[in-house]
């Protein structure tokens, strides 16, 4: 029962909050409706412990679905009290943190049922862009109600017990859940773009309360600073041999070697995430090309292109940076575009998309060229044509249409190899080389790898006071 301590909804909020600072709120709650003998049945707190606790001293609002009422499902009066946090979160500008674990709209409530899910979804809508929302998975989040995991910012997963789909396995035709179960947590991590992290109820804790204290609480508070520790002039090891996974760039680059990385498993080759910079959190997007295990060795790789997942992934995560005065850093390694069918399909919205994102964000923005620049790719990838405050480069990085002997062989295509070894090489002293882009004020200034933590500390403090007026509009219509 909800009123009972071993409750595992009330349990789970319990873990993840400050000792004893949860308070609660509509603990005397209960079904209305009487259809179908609910009256009868006993419904404590209509199947949600809803109200308000801390996470390292800062306020945050919470609502735990408890599958022992109903199966969790949601009804008029449960669909009430979630609307409710969501109302005193936005009057508070405090984070939402929403525990998923229900079997869907309640049947006994009928339409009453559906127009409480339309009343969550209209809150989430209302609230987004103005405090941060955060939902973990923990059992069954069906149909519609997967939806509320679409709309909030972060989504975790329980790597076992969870289960989110629109459509069953079975349900989904060609397939049985023998083949391919598409509700787990792996297949949504790798294939939706909705969930940042999967893992144990404690992986999941640890993760949403590392989350919170990055985030700032509301959309008022000018971003998130905390007093930083760490040499800000500290040498970065390793860097350019290591540039083809930005996230060892960007734990080299970060106060304590810590970064937070989003949506992990999904378009592995864009990698998003925070990192703090002197103590300010700085939302980073970087291109992949490998990744590297605890050990230094290469488990995976991929090509230095734009494809339609990562656009889409970074794009999403930009606008979200640029919503909550969070800067943004990106790291830019990318020679062209993914070239096949489905990429086809999708690509040339997906790079609008990224594009709107980057031009659209007021906030600091500072591009670090740590490899090779090539073609419109580089130019979507936060140049400072579309808005980049700042770009630097490392002395190694190339720059320029294309990669040097492809650009001959298109300008000299009856030249022998001989010539075209030659006209490569000039064309890559001519046009590749970054020192070119930097003397027409493409790049700002060329860092060395092991410096680059001092000098993008220094220009997001130079940045801080950034102020920029845009058009007037109600919102972009893309």
């Amino acid at each position: 029962m909800s009123n009972k301590e071993n409750n595992l909804a009330r349990q789970r909020i319990a873990r993840l909050l400050d000792e004893s600072s949860f308070m609660e709120i509509g603990s005397l709650v209960t079904a209305r409706s009487t259809d179908f003998n609910l009256g009868n049945i006993d419904t404590p707190s209509d199947g949600v412990i809803t109200g308000h606790g801390l996470i390292d001293s800062n306020l945050v609002f919470i609502y735990s679905q408890d599958a022992s009422v109903l199966n969790g499902t949601i009804g008029e009066m449960h669909a009430k009290k979630i609307a409710a946090v969501y109302d005193r979160a936005m009057k508070m500008g405090a984070p939402v943190i929403g525990f998923l674990d229900c079997a869907g709209v309640r049947l006994q409530e009928s339409v009453d049922a559906l127009d409480a899910l339309g009343i969550i979804f209209e809150k989430q809508a209302m609230a987004s862009g103005v405090i941060p929302q955060i939902c973990a998975v923990f059992g069954t989040c069906a149909g519609g109600l997967s939806v509320v995991s679409g709309l909030s910012d972060f989504t975790f997963m329980e790597a076992e017990s969870g289960r989110m789909f629109i459509n069953s396995p079975n349900a989904i035709d060609g397939n049985r859940i023998e083949k391919c179960d598409s509700s787990k947590a792996l297949f949504q991590s790798e294939n939706t773009g909705i969930i940042d992290g999967i893992g144990t109820e404690d992986e999941m804790f640890s993760s949403i309360r590392e989350l919170v204290c990055l985030l700032p609480s509301d959309n008022t508070e000018n971003g998130r600073y905390e007093d930083c520790e760490d040499d800000l002039n500290r040498v970065c090891e390793s860097m350019d041999a290591m540039k083809g996974d930005p996230r060892y760039v960007l734990s080299e680059l970060g106060d304590g070697h810590a970064f937070f990385e989003t949506k992990a498993n999904y378009a592995k080759d864009m990698v998003t995430g925070f990192i703090r910079l002197n103590g300010m959190t700085v939302g980073a997007v970087a291109n992949c090309s490998e990744i590297y295990d605890e050990e230094g060795k290469k488990t995976e790789s991929f090509e230095s292109v734009l494809s339609a997942k990562g656009c889409n992934k970074a794009a999403e995560f930009v606008t979200f940076c640029d919503a909550f005065d969070i800067p943004v850093l990106s790291l830019t390694n990318v020679t062209g575009f993914k070239a096949s069918m489905c990429s086809e399909k999708n690509l040339a919205k997906a790079l609008s998309r990224l594009t709107l994102s980057f031009a659209n964000a007021t906030v600091p923005k500072v591009n670090l060229i740590t490899g090779k620049a090539y073609g419109s790719a580089s130019v979507i990838m936060n140049a400072k044509s579309i808005g980049a405050d700042l770009v630097y480069a490392w002395p190694t990085a190339k720059t320029g249409m294309m990669e040097a002997k492809l650009a001959a062989q298109i300008l000299y295509p009856n030249a022998s190899a001989a010539e075209l070894t030659e006209k490569a090489k000039e064309y890559d002293e001519l046009q590749s080389d970054i020192k070119t882009a930097a003397g027409r004020g493409y790049v700002d200034l060329l860092v060395e790898p092991e410096d680059s933590r001092k000098y993008i500390i220094a220009a997001f403090e130079m940045l801080y006071t950034k102020r920029m007026d845009t058009p007037y509009k109600k919102h972009g219509s893309k």
